[in-house]
């Protein structure tokens, strides 16, 4: 199918044999062999071969993972090549609420593992990937994302005087209870009651329009989170845990909550696997090792990633900020990128597996 791409009066043999050789056969640790290039169909080849420019649509965000790709050939070809990108994300259920593509549910079986932390960042990644992103803070006991996003004290507004305007940091869309009610009153609240105010957070927020909304739902598995988890149209879910037994088997609950009403588990995201000593980068396992994967294993689910014991990402989220939007290049800012590539993936492969790739390539001066 690669064989199209190019003209052999433009590209000489050596250069496409190079260039088929790698797409046909890429394959990386987020991306088994044939995801990323499925189906290529070729529109045009212009000018001379300067510069060769790739271009070519993909269901899900992967910016990192197509620039490591483009080094790999530029080095094997002595030759700059550039990848010109259209994500083209679709909604892989169909729900009615406007703007909205996927909705992606953050959840923990228990309280402490970071989980709003790792859905702000995981938001921000998604971003720097190539996508829209919003995020709605659903844990109406304890909202957190208001702090985390460095939004504390300020108030949304509306437009029409029915829907909500989100709030806006770093190009990242949020709406929080947090945003309209002291915290300490939101503490307070019984389920109907949190569960109403959750359903007008989603229904009457003007969203823009975003590929992913994020939803940090609130921690545990009792009846608060089943019935968020029916209200929402959600594509799937993330359960983030630490290596810790007792956080492993809440998120066994969390699994199984989440297939009781039938919402696809993506993986599991293992926060605070590891600290790595600053002077000699030695791995310290403080709270077990393993135990992600061994639940995944189990529950036929995959590990999304493994996340540090890291002092920066503490820091960051205390002052309102994320290693992603400080630096996106960092090696914490990589593997949260490396995190959301693996969850867009997963959701396209899960549930969207038809959807085709269109492809040109380009030559110029």
């Amino acid at each position: 199918m690669f064989s199209k791409i190019f003209s052999s009066k433009t590209v000489s043999s050596d250069t496409q044999q190079t260039i088929l050789s790698l797409l046909e056969h890429y394959t990386s640790e987020s991306f088994p062999k044939g995801i990323l290039f499925p189906d290529i169909v070729p529109e045009y080849i212009l000018g001379k071969a300067k510069q060769i420019v790739i271009k070519f649509s993909l269901p899900f965000p992967c910016i990192g993972e197509i620039e490591q790709l483009a080094e790999v050939l530029s080095e094997q070809l002595k030759q700059t090549v550039r990848f010109d990108i259209n994500f083209n994300i679709k909604a892989v259920r169909s729900h009615e609420l406007a703007g909205i593509k996927n909705i992606i549910a953050i959840a923990s079986g228990k309280g402490g593992v970071g989980k709003s932390t790792t859905a702000v960042n995981i938001a921000y990644a998604l971003i720097a990937e190539g996508s829209s992103v919003a995020i709605l803070d659903a844990d109406i006991y304890g909202p957190s994302i208001p702090t985390l996003l460095g939004l504390k004290g300020q108030k949304p507004t509306s437009i029409d005087g029915k829907l909500l305007t989100p709030l806006v940091s770093k190009g990242l869309s949020a709406m929080s209870l947090g945003f309209l009610v002291d915290e300490n009153d939101a503490t307070v609240w019984r389920g109907p009651m949190a569960s109403r105010a959750f359903s007008q957070l989603l229904n009457e927020t003007h969203w823009p329009d975003i590929d992913y909304l994020i939803v940090d739902m609130p921690p545990g598995t009792g009846d608060i989170q089943l019935t968020l988890s029916q209200q929402v149209p959600v594509a799937a879910s993330v359960v983030i845990t630490t290596p810790q037994d007792i956080a492993l088997a809440d998120a066994i609950k969390g699994i199984a909550m989440f297939e009781q009403v039938k919402v696809p588990v993506l993986g599991i995201i293992e926060n605070m696997s590891y600290h790595l000593c600053e002077k000699c980068g030695h791995q310290s396992h403080l709270f077990g090792q393993g135990g992600g994967e061994r639940v995944a294993n189990q529950y036929k689910t995959k590990l999304l990633g493994q996340l540090p014991l890291n002092i920066d990402i503490r820091t960051d989220a205390d002052n309102g900020h994320s290693p992603i939007t400080k630096d996106k290049t960092s090696d914490i800012s990589l593997q949260y990128r490396k995190i959301a590539r693996n969850i867009a993936a997963q959701l396209y492969l899960q549930l969207d597996a038809a959807s085709p790739n269109t492809a040109s390539l380009v030559i110029e001066d």
